[in-house]
């Protein structure tokens, strides 16, 4: 069974750092790319970042670039999304996905998605 474990969101202040972490399990690993999405209200899911496994490359939404970061722990199969420099904006609720490939940056690529969770920026 294919599962994509993300932690618990939580909520910061403008400027603030939250880190959100996804255990995938059940698949082909080495396969595949671990990216966040996040939607917030009345607005469209938006790909945020992804890492690939095999080749370690990374996508980053111009939102959010600089300002996140992506990596992974391989041998828990874990990505982690630092995230610094919080705003308001980035208020949402965020979706960890798998996608075949390299890279994740869009919904029609996503083969699995994990439960959303709720992450909330206060200016």
């Amino acid at each position: 069974e294919v599962q994509l474990q993300a932690s618990w969101g939580g909520a910061a202040q403008a400027g603030g750092s939250l880190r959100l972490s996804c255990a995938a399990s059940g698949f082909t690993f080495d396969e595949y790319a671990i990216g966040w999405f996040r939607q917030a209200p009345g607005r469209e899911r938006e790909g945020v970042s992804s890492i690939a496994h095999t080749t370690g490359a990374t996508f980053y939404a111009s939102s959010v670039e600089g300002r996140f970061t992506i990596s992974e722990d391989n041998a828990k199969n874990t990505v982690y999304l630092e995230m610094n420099s919080l705003r308001p904006e980035d208020t949402a609720i965020y979706y960890c996905a798998a996608c075949v490939g390299n890279s994740c940056p869009l919904t029609r690529f996503v083969s699995w998605w994990g439960r959303g969770t709720q992450v909330t920026v206060s200016s």
